[in-house]
């Protein structure tokens, strides 16, 4: 009997163990973004894709334009449009925005569709964005995507 009380109460013990090491990883606060962006790219092309488009970067209370530029290679087919927002990572300083970033996707989209997007460039920083897409295109590909602050 005094080994059954002893299992019972080491049970309850590892369970009650469990539920606040549970409780205490559940409270721990996600990284926060050091940014928000929002994007317009405009993006057609036929085997060879190319985009561009703009958008803001809003970092410490203050508002930047940006120019977007990039191509692809792969099987891109069709044009299309996304709007896009989402928060931005590891930013140091508004010029660390600038640069190449990459993904990997497979995307799909017929006249509106969802698109998230996780891009990260060579300074660390990470974008993670998603919003709609309008148009006819096809694609599979590894996309880089040039960011700039307009000038």
């Amino acid at each position: 009997m005094r080994i059954a009380n002893a299992r019972r109460m080491f049970v309850a013990r590892a369970a009650a163990l469990a539920i606040g090491a549970t409780s205490l990883f559940a409270a721990l606060p996600a990284q926060a973004a050091d940014a928000t962006i929002e994007l317009e790219i405009f993006k057609a092309g036929f085997i060879v894709g190319a985009s561009g488009g703009s958008g803001t970067l809003t970092y410490k209370g203050q508002k930047y334009p940006l120019t977007i530029g990039g191509v692809s290679l792969g099987a891109t087919i069709g044009a299309s449009k996304a709007e896009l927002v989402g928060e931005v990572f590891n930013l140091k300083n508004v010029g660390d925005i600038a640069g190449t970033y990459t993904a990997a996707q497979a995307g799909y989209a017929v006249a509106g569709g969802d698109k998230v997007a996780d891009l990260k460039n060579s300074k660390g920083v990470q974008i993670k964005v998603k919003g709609k897409q309008i148009g006819l295109e096809l694609a599979l590909d590894l996309s880089g995507l040039q960011i700039d602050l307009k000038k």
